[in-house]
């Protein structure tokens, strides 16, 4: 049996007026920040832009917005260069991003493995506590990661 146009339209008619009426009698929210997305080429996370500000008296002493810096590491085929993007929000890492420089297949390897697996340790945690070790077998890379995070800091205040 199909029901009738008419039925239809009343039934979509009433669940919009309930879903008002729910509405209006919910606390207002702000709206969410926008999810962070992950490149599958690279494993990286990345935020959308337009990432909101600070909070008016927000005790960070960083400024919110995206910033970039390299950092360098010495691997045993000799000094190797590592791009970071970060994006803060009132002093907490909301995405990151990582731009190789490999100059030989063994350094795009590792940092291909760096790559991949630095969001799970510094999306959601204050920039300050930051100290990466070794990422998804990656140990050498994480030198230049947190000497971009120094650069990064210091361009944030």
């Amino acid at each position: 049996m199909r029901p009738s146009v008419r039925t239809s339209v009343f039934v979509g008619i009433a669940g919009l007026s309930l879903a008002g009426t729910v509405a209006s009698c919910a606390p207002s929210a702000t709206p969410a920040a926008p999810a962070a997305t992950s490149d599958s080429t690279s494993g990286a996370t990345t935020a959308p832009s337009g990432t909101a500000s600070s909070p008016a008296g927000s005790a960070s002493p960083y400024q919110d917005g995206t910033y970039s810096a390299d950092g360098t590491y010495v691997s045993p085929n000799g000094t190797e260069t590592v791009g970071v993007e970060l994006t803060l929000a009132t002093g907490t890492v909301t995405a990151v991003n990582i731009t190789q420089h490999p100059s030989n297949p063994n350094t795009r390897k590792f940092q291909g493995e760096f790559a991949g697996g630095i969001a799970a340790q510094v999306v959601g945690k204050s920039i300050d506590e930051l100290n990466v070790s070794k990422v998804a077998g990656s140990s050498l890379t994480s030198g230049g990661f947190n000497q971009a995070l120094d650069k990064i800091k210091a361009e944030a205040q």
